[in-house]
């Protein structure tokens, strides 16, 4: 008896299936092998350097991975205290942070973003930057994946590496080289806290001529940084391993 064929239906289906275990299979590579293996460049650099080719202005990448220990612990307690405070207790999302954000946003004109360190680190490491329901939900996978699959330091050393700190300058080694003419591990609490500060939009804001509107944000997150505990929060987050 011959076979039936299949319909345009079923064959969507089976690329579709086919597409999926693809993404699932090479998802869960990407996240064990970055759970050691320093990151060479993230998808978020790459995706700079591409728009950099239909752009007029020279554009040049600086990035420089280093581990957590040669990283100063201020930044650490300050990208906490500035982006993400309760990093090292939740499991990849914060709810009560979405649910301000959202109640925030139904009245004001300037949106509130409630995206984790966790959700950063998924979204520059593994996806383009780009706004659909599509990429939020790829997120949010790669999110949970690093959650189970990494510990809470790893998942800030990687951050550290490679989150975008100005045109072109990205991770702490960079940051420290460019804007202050030090290793990232002798930022002082000031300096980490102005790395932090344009974190919101750093192609805008410079940590080296920062505005008033940074200025307050600096004095804002040293102040967050004293009430959570500043280094020591790192410290004791460090010892966190799932």
């Amino acid at each position: 008896m011959a076979k039936k064929k299949r319909g345009w239906g079923g064959r969507i289906l089976v690329v579709l299936t086919w597409l999926v275990g693809l993404f699932l299979g090479l998802s869960l590579v990407l996240v064990l092998v970055f759970r050691w293996v320093p990151v060479p460049v993230s998808a978020l650099m790459l995706q700079r350097r591409v728009e950099s080719w239909s752009s007029d202005k020279p554009y040049t990448s600086r990035h420089r991975w280093v581990p957590l220990e040669d990283i100063s612990p201020s930044l650490g307690a300050a990208v906490i205290a500035a982006e993400d405070q309760n990093f090292p207790d939740h499991f990849g999302f914060d709810w009560q942070a979405i649910e301000k954000a959202i109640q925030h946003n139904e009245h004001s004109r300037r949106k509130r973003g409630a995206s984790t360190v966790s959700q950063q680190t998924a979204k520059n490491l593994f996806l383009w930057n780009t706004r659909s329901w599509v990429r939020k939900g790829a997120e949010a996978w790669f999110t949970l994946m690093i959650e189970v699959g990494w510990s809470k330091k790893r998942i800030l050393e990687v951050y550290l590496n490679i989150v975008e700190f100005g045109e072109g300058v990205y991770g702490a080694e960079a940051a420290a080289r460019t804007y202050f003419g030090k290793p990232a591990k002798r930022l002082t609490p000031g300096e980490a806290a102005l790395l932090a500060a344009v974190l919101p939009n750093p192609r805008k804001f410079r940590a080296n001529a920062p505005s008033d509107y940074i200025r307050g944000r600096q004095a804002w997150i040293l102040g967050q940084m004293r009430q959570l505990g500043g280094e020591q929060l790192v410290k004791e987050m460090e010892a966190k391993v799932f």
